[in-house]
This record gives structure tokens, sequence and C-alpha cells, in this order.
């Protein structure tokens, strides 16, 4: 039965990749506002659609005959990506052959008030995550505890997620250089509301971590209704992001436009950069693009690295290196990797 949630699970969330994004990126490929209808660009999309849901029908018996439910369920996600990218291939393919970033002349929209003026950080709302490591060390402490080593999880999470909202805060705005106002006033929105369901998601991670601290300290059974109530929070978090994102779109699209703003035309094109763009719209390499955090292209509420800045690859190599040396001193005894002894 866990199995088949996850398959249907997979199958809405590769239902709704390409329903997320602005409609001038089918699939992670930038296409004029006139063209977000075009014909090549509505066939995909059914195709795409009848595709994923054909091959998640048919992994539904097989994942019952042979009991091998992470393999299908990995298979099936795995799939669902490829037709994804031939998705985007063909689109793709249909916009340079039709040329058709020719009818606008490109350019870009550049709004210096997120640098004068940025998006400040809503700390009140991480005060819901500060509130529920509290409470995990002071149930642990009464209950005299044997580790505590769920709250040092909470603090790790209450402290990272803070330093990534700052840094998207910061990273370049993803403005339509056909209607810079209006993108702009959104866009300022919209990155509100990242930055409050971001800190918002420390809550939920650390009441997940509450709840399995509760298991392994034994101050709760391990029944089958305590171990879904632990994972409660976390189904929380997504369907709410899935409902904001639903509801605000990639940058703010889909907000309410003021009065004037649907009217709003730049003459401008947004510039063409899918040459920069790989892997089906999720990799982005740009060695002329200053910027090393852009958002993405695929997704909604997430940024990328630029692979084409220098600091991207040092980065990389950074977090390589402490996985590496991590990885030995584990396999060598030095340090202990942590157990799970029934925690989450």
């Amino acid at each position: 039965m866990i199995a088949l949630a996850g398959l249907v699970l997979i199958t809405c969330l590769t239902l709704a990749l390409p329903a997320l994004p602005r409609p001038t990126l089918p699939f992670g490929v930038r296409v004029p506002v006139e063209r977000a209808g075009d014909p090549v660009v509505v066939t995909e999309r059914r195709r795409y659609t009848r595709a994923v849901v054909a091959v998640s029908l048919l992994a539904v018996p097989v994942l019952f005959l042979t009991g091998w439910a992470e393999a299908v369920c990995t298979a099936v996600a795995v799939v669902h990506l490829l037709l994804f990218g031939l998705a985007h291939h063909r689109i793709r393919a249909a916009a340079q052959a039709g040329a058709w970033a020719a009818g606008r002349r490109a350019g870009l929209t550049v709004d210096t008030s997120f640098r004068t003026d940025p998006v400040r950080v809503p700390w009140l709302w991480g005060l819901p995550a500060v509130a529920v490591v509290l409470l995990t060390a002071a149930v642990g402490w009464i209950g005299g505890a044997a580790t505590l080593e769920p709250v040092l999880h909470q603090l790790a999470v209450t402290l990272l997620v803070p330093l990534v909202t700052i840094v998207v805060l910061r990273a370049r705005p993803d403005l339509d250089a056909a209607r810079p106002r209006g993108s702009a006033r959104r866009y300022r929105v919209y990155l509100r509301g990242v930055a409050t369901m971001t800190l918002l998601s420390a809550a939920c991670l650390n009441l997940t971590l509450f709840a399995g601290a509760l298991r392994l300290w034994g101050f709760v059974p391990g029944t089958p209704v305590w171990q879904v109530a632990t994972y409660l929070p976390l189904a929380a978090l997504l369907a709410g992001w899935v409902i904001w994102e639903t509801r605000v779109g990639q940058a703010g699209h889909r907000l309410p436009a003021l009065p004037g703003e649907e009217q709003e035309d730049s003459g401008l094109g947004q510039r063409d950069d899918n040459r920069h763009w790989h892997l089906a719209g999720t990799v982005y390499a740009n060695r002329r693009d200053p910027a090393l955090l852009v958002h993405a292209r695929v997704s909604s509420s997430s940024w990328t690295l630029n692979l084409g800045h220098p600091v991207a690859w040092v980065l990389l190599g950074v977090l390589a290196a402490v996985l590496v040396v991590g990885g030995v001193l584990a396999l060598s005894g030095v340090i202990d990797l942590p157990e799970k002894r029934g925690f989450l």
C-alpha cells in the first residue's frame, strides 16, 4: 500500500512538473509569449501527460506481481524524467527551426531596487522552528533521554534554513523584459512568500524530528499509527508548497495584476538563452553571466548554480572533498556514522 502511494506521489509530481513554471518556459525551453500556446507546445503537453499516466498504470501490476517497490518506483521516476527530456528536445528543436525568438528585439530587465532595498527575511516566521527545538530539548531533559542527538539535528536545520533564505533573497531576480514593472512587483511578493514558506519548512522538519525523538527515547510506542504521525508534518509541508506554488506560480506570474499591468509591453522579448541550459533545462552554464545563483527553469521555487562561474566549481569541490573525507574517516572507524535506532 505504501509503495502504491509512492507511485501515485511520483506520478502527481511529474505531472505537475511542466505546469508550475511560467507559460513562456514550457518544459524548460524559453519561448516568446506569443508562442506559449503554439500547437507544438500544446501537443507536447498532451503527449507528455498521456505517456506519464500510461507508464504509471503499466507499473501498477508489475509492482504487485514482483513486490520490488523501490526498483519499480525508481524506474517509473526515471522514465518520467526521460519523457520530460524528450518533450524539451522537441519543443527546443521546433523553436530553433521556426526561429520563434526572431519576432521581437531581445533584452533583459534589471531592477536595482532589489539591491538598494532588498526583500527582508521575515524572522518572525522562524520562531516556530526555534520553539520546537526548545520543546524537544525540554522534553528530552525532563524525561532523562539518553541522547540529545535529535536536538542537534534540529539546531542544524534551524541554522541552515535561514542561511539558505538569505542567499536566495540576494540572488538575481528573474524578471520579464516585456513587463518589467509588473514582473518586478510580482517577484517581490513571490520572494516574500518563498522566504516565509522556507522558514515554516524548518518548523515542519523540526516537528518530524521531534516525533522521531519521542520514538527514539521510548516516550511513545513504535506503533504503525505513530510512525505515520511522525511524517504528517512533512506531508503538510509538501501539500503547503504545492498549494502555494500552484496559486503563485514561478516568479509570481500567477499573482493578480494591478490596474495597467496587463497592458504593459516594453516591446522587448526575453533574451534567448536556451543554449546555456542543459539536461532538459535543469543545468545552467554561462561563463559570461556574473551571477552565481540563478532561478531554476523546470521547477517553481528553486534556484541553481551557474556552472560557468568559477566559484560554483569551488563550492562543488569543497562539498565533494567533505563527502570524500567523511566517507574515508567513517570507513576507517575514526568517526561513527549516526545510527537509525528507530529515529525516523
